[in-house]
C-alpha cells in the first residue's frame, strides 16, 4: 500500500486532500506543522510527501533539506504561486509544485505520474468486473480482454483514478485529450458512451446533471 504524509497546516485542506486520497486508495497521515512532521518522517516510511511551504514550527524549505537526506519524493502544495518560488521549490529538490487553489483531480494525477517515476504507482488495478495493466494499456473484463482505443484507455483510467468523484467535462477533456475544452461536450459524451457500452458500466459511469461524469463504485 502507498504511504504518502499530508504536511499542511491548514486542517481543512489537510482533510479534504486526506479524503480524495483515500478515496483514491492510498494510505496517508497528516501533520500540520514542521516540527511534528519532522518527528514522523524519522519515525515511519513514506513514499511520498505532499509538503506546504509556510509552516508552523520549521518551514517547508527547512523540512525539505532534511528530507532529500532520506529520498523521499516531495510535492510541494503552496499558496506562493510567483514564478521564482516555483523555481526555488524545484531547484529545493521537490519532484513538482502545485499552487493553491487546486483542483483535487490535477492533485491526483500529479501525486500519480510522481509515483510512477520512482517505480511506486500500481501498473495493475482491479475495479469491479475488470483487471487493467497500465504497462500494456491491456483490459480484461471476465477473463476475455476488451479493446479500447488510446482515449476510451485514457478515459477509463481517469474514471479509476478518481472513483466517485464527480468530474466535469473540461476536467475530462483537458485531462484525456491534453488540450483546452473549447465547450464542446460531444468529444466527451461520446466516449462515455463508447466505454460504457464496452464495458457494460450503464450502471456505473453515471451522468452528473450540469457537471460531467461520475464512477460510482
Amino acid at each position: 500500500m502507498i504511504k504518502i504524509l499530508i504536511v499542511e497546516d491548514e486542517e481543512p485542506i489537510s482533510n479534504l486532500i486526506k479524503f480524495n486520497l483515500l478515496r483514491a486508495g492510498y494510505t496517508c497521515t497528516q501533520a500540520f506543522d514542521g516540527i511534528e512532521a519532522a518527528d514522523i518522517i524519522s519515525n515511519e516510511h513514506f513514499d511520498l510527501i505532499l509538503l506546504d511551504i509556510m509552516l508552523p514550527g520549521i518551514n517547508g524549505y527547512e523540512l525539505m533539506d532534511y528530507i532529500k537526506s532520506i529520498g523521499i519524493p516531495v510535492i510541494f502544495l503552496t499558496a506562493l504561486g510567483e514564478l521564482n518560488d516555483k523555481v526555488k521549490g524545484l531547484k529545493a529538490g521537490a519532484e513538482d509544485y502545485i499552487t493553491k487553489p487546486f483542483e483535487m483531480v490535477e492533485m491526483l494525477a500529479r501525486v500519480e505520474t510522481v509515483l510512477r517515476r520512482y517505480n511506486k504507482a500500481s501498473n495493475n488495478i482491479s475495479i469491479l468486473d475488470i483487471e487493467i495493466d497500465v504497462n500494456s494499456r491491456n483490459v480484461i473484463q471476465n477473463g476475455v480482454s476488451v479493446p479500447l482505443t488510446m482515449k476510451e484507455f485514457e478515459l477509463l483510467l481517469l474514471f479509476v483514478r478518481n472513483k466517485n468523484i464527480a468530474l466535469y467535462r473540461e476536467t475530462i477533456y483537458e485531462n484525456v485529450w491534453d488540450s483546452t475544452y473549447m465547450g464542446d461536450s460531444r468529444t466527451v459524451d461520446l466516449h462515455v458512451q463508447r466505454l460504457r457500452k464496452k464495458l457494460g458500466w450503464e450502471n456505473y459511469i453515471k451522468a452528473v446533471y450540469k457537471i460531467g461524469y461520475r464512477l460510482e463504485v
